[in-house]
């Protein structure tokens, strides 16, 4: 698999390239982030790890890019990067973010989540069953058991909670719910989202819990 790593510290980059190598993982490592849009228009890679603080470009910028490019839209994103505050990680994740790791970290921690990343990131593109504990929702079948048995959700109830389930453990903004479940035009607001929400705890019952609220921000599933 192919990493794109964008870090100005030549020394942090020499640990992260040295701990992925050892893992089978091919690295390419740019210092600034015009390489990186040079390199990524020849190749995509299977994931990119993005330091926030570039001197050329903002790495939020950069995510931004690659999640509005419908052709590297699907590619991961970790952020790796010193910046720690709730309002930065937060920011991340609303971009499309699928791991936010903040320094310093350990080289364990960073590959096992790594390997997460890629682990969910393949379940997503699978597109068919998600499960979690006796909650599973089967994309393909456009179905949700509890317990084993069928839960009746509306079209809108099911598009949130499978993009919940496919961003499990990372906050979404009410913003992006909207966006994937409603469309662009349409002039559903953040009522219409907790509305929906509520309905859909209900329907769940004890797994209802396990959609979090994320204050001022929006949403996430977590058991």
């Amino acid at each position: 698999m192919k990493v794109f790593l964008i870090e100005d510290d030549e020394d942090i980059a020499l640990v992260v390239k040295e701990a992925l190598k050892s893992q089978g993982f091919e690295v390419e490592h740019f210092l600034r982030a015009l390489e990186f849009f040079r390199a990524v228009e020849k190749e995509t890679p299977d994931l990119v790890i993005i330091d926030v603080m570039l001197p050329d470009f903002d790495g939020f910028r950069i995510a931004n890019f690659l999640k509005n490019r419908p052709d590297l839209s699907e590619v991961p994103v970790i952020f790796l990067t010193a910046r720690v505050s709730e309002e930065d990680k937060l920011k991340g994740f609303d971009l499309g973010a699928d791991d936010y790791i903040t320094k310093p970290f350990s080289v364990k921690e960073l590959i096992a989540r790594v390997n997460a990343v890629l682990r969910r990131v393949g379940k997503k593109k699978e597109g068919k069953v998600f499960k979690v504990s006796g909650l599973e929702l089967n994309a393909e079948k456009v179905k949700v058991m509890v317990e084993g048995k069928e839960v009746k959700l509306t079209p809108s109830e099911f598009k949130i909670l499978k993009f919940l389930l496919e961003n499990y453990g990372k906050p979404v903004s009410r913003e992006r719910l909207i966006e994937k479940v409603w469309g662009y035009d349409h002039d559903a607001g953040d009522r219409t989202v907790d509305v929906h929400i509520k309905h859909l705890r209900d329907k769940l019952g004890e797994y209802g819990r396990y959609i979090k609220t994320v204050r001022g921000f929006g949403y996430k599933f977590e058991a």
